[in-house]
């Protein structure tokens, strides 16, 4: 049985790629932004990478995992022309199913990438299947409130024009589904959190075509296939602009990392294996249920 299509038609997201490998080069600084930002946590590990994957990077990662030292790094997108960008060993491919074998690479990253994945819990097991035993897997993806004053300005504008409002923004996950993802595909010490990029544009035009030349347009199955009524972006581009000055539209971002299970990685300890009890630990007297403590009485 063919499986039911999900939110994104994968067709037109690759076409869109493959155009905007001309363009994105107008988005750099976001995109270099955030893959410093994503890059920024292998310096809380001592582990050493000889290979690396980077998926959809967009040109932005690769030569940072170079400049780390990485003497071989692969880039793979959706477009070959995108994957090309980065100068090195490039791969066009599916997130959904690399085309790698098994534990070929000892770090996988994937910066601002999967958010238009139909199977997510698919494409993250394919990334733990690539890594090799505590290989690294690190990832930034836009969280939920991306783009919200201009999914809030086209919906009240087209709901006004025609009685409702099709999908134009993509749907993005919340940091609770990103943990519960990860720990779904079976990685080892999973974490998702949230940080931000704050961005602003000088006007609601440029951030159409920003979001055009990365190729970010929403790729939605259920997009809404007829003509926009003419006023509809003019007026939702009215609507963002207010009273005039930048346009803030932050950027939520959820980093997600695991690694790849291993034996002699740190495990959680089995519950009730303690041999200190919290207080003391923690230099306090131990308070029973209900009783407020009181500073004075904490040991120096």
């Amino acid at each position: 049985m063919t499986p039911p299509p999900g939110p994104f038609d994968r067709n037109l997201l690759a076409r869109r790629r493959a155009r905007a490998a001309a363009t994105v080069h107008r988005v750099a600084p976001l995109l270099d932004a955030a893959a410093h930002l994503l890059l920024d946590r292998l310096d809380d590990t001592t582990r050493q990478f000889d290979t690396a994957l980077e998926v959809g990077g967009r040109g932005a990662v690769a030569p940072l995992l170079a400049a780390r030292g990485i003497g071989f790094v692969v880039s793979s997108d959706l477009a070959p022309a995108m994957a090309a960008r980065a100068g090195g060993v490039a791969v066009a491919a599916d997130e959904e199913w690399l085309p790698f074998a098994a534990a070929s690479f000892d770090l996988v990253v994937a910066s601002l990438s999967l958010h238009m994945v139909n199977d997510l819990p698919g494409a993250l097991l394919q990334i733990r299947r690539v890594l090799r035993p505590d290989g690294l897997f690190l990832a930034t993806m836009p969280g939920f409130g991306t783009l919200q004053p201009l999914r809030e300005a086209l919906t009240a504008v087209e709901s006004d024009l025609r009685g409702g409002a099709a999908p134009r923004v993509a749907p993005f996950a919340t940091l609770q589904d990103a943990a519960g993802l990860l720990q779904r595909a079976g990685f080892a010490l999973p974490v998702a959190d949230l940080d931000r990029l704050d961005i602003a544009w000088r006007t609601p035009l440029g951030l159409l075509d920003d979001l055009r030349a990365a190729g970010e347009q929403a790729a939605l199955v259920a997009r809404d296939r007829r003509t926009p009524p003419r006023a509809l972006f003019g007026a939702a581009l009215a609507r963002l602009a207010g009273a005039g000055g930048p346009i803030a539209a932050p950027l939520p971002l959820l980093v997600l990392t695991g690694w790849a299970p291993a034996p002699d990685q740190p495990k959680p300890a089995r519950p009730g294996s303690a041999t200190i009890r919290l207080a003391d630990a923690l230099g306090v007297e131990e308070q029973s249920g209900g009783e407020t403590a009181d500073p004075r009485r904490t040991r120096p």
